[in-house]
């Protein structure tokens, strides 16, 4: 068995529930050449994506990577969701995350670095 149980959490396979009915939806619309249909199954299908999301935020999902087999469950909670997770897509667009920051030197009006020196004053 694999060590990463990918997508075995509670928001993947409410995720997963939603988004079926999203896309019977969406083809019962085309079938059918039902607008309304189709315009609610793109909504049901986008509201999937907004609940998975939610509820991995929640702590609901779990990051990706190997886990020990404590956190193998389907209802094991992530307790370091809040924090975010490294590599993590849904959390850096949360702004959660550990981000590496880049160094960005100050620039002087004459458009040149202002040496290390003078900014820590040694």
């Amino acid at each position: 068995m694999s060590q990463h149980d990918e997508g075995h959490t509670v928001a993947g396979w409410t995720g997963t529930a939603i988004a079926t009915v999203g896309s019977g939806l969406l083809g019962l619309g085309v079938c059918a050449v039902s607008v309304p249909a189709l315009v609610g199954g793109a909504a049901v299908s986008a509201v999937s994506v907004l609940v998975t999301w939610y509820l991995h935020l929640a702590g609901w999902g779990k990051p990706p990577g190997p886990r020990a087999r404590t956190q193998w469950p389907l209802g094991a909670r992530d307790t370091s969701a809040r924090g975010g997770h490294p590599g993590c897509v849904s959390c850096r667009l949360a702004g959660r995350g550990r981000r590496t920051g880049s160094v960005l030197e100050p620039v002087t009006t004459t458009g040149e670095a202002e040496p290390a020196t003078a900014r820590t004053g040694g």
